[in-house]
């Protein structure tokens, strides 16, 4: 069984209502491939798909909101407060801390017969339009 990380957020997060990814590698070191990214979908498909993935495998599959930036101006910000962060040791250490304190383990016990059912290929493409809209308002 492998390992699925996603956020831990409050019901009315804001990032809940974002398309999300799931991106897939390998669980230990001894395997070496590059890791599989998948999406956008909505959250709770991101993590069934996710769920049924791992379930029978040792792999790491990490669910997580992409954040729609528009302008060149949101993208830069993006990178400047990363360069911040980085340039300075407390700081990052700080944000790594944050950030794995918002990170939640899904390592689920599952049955033999049957885990979580992903959802259907019709479920997964109206959910495909459904970010398609929000993208495009």
């Amino acid at each position: 069984m492998g390992t699925l990380v996603t956020l831990d957020l409050p019901a009315d997060a804001p990032a809940l209502t974002l398309p999300w990814i799931i991106t897939v590698g390998p669980l230990n070191d001894e395997e070496e491939w590059e890791p599989v990214v998948c999406g956008p979908y909505e959250r709770a498909h991101a993590l069934a798909l996710a769920e049924a993935v791992v379930a029978d495998e040792e792999l790491m599959a990490v669910v997580e909101p992409l954040q729609p930036h528009v302008t060149v101006d949101q993208i830069q910000g993006d990178i400047a407060a990363s360069r911040m962060a980085a340039e300075n040791e407390d700081l990052e250490t700080a944000a790594l801390d944050a950030e794995l304190a918002g990170f939640e383990d899904h390592d689920h016990d599952h049955d033999d017969d049957h885990t979580h059912e992903p959802p259907s290929v019709d479920e997964i493409r109206a959910g495909f339009a459904r970010i398609a809209a929000k993208l495009t308002n």
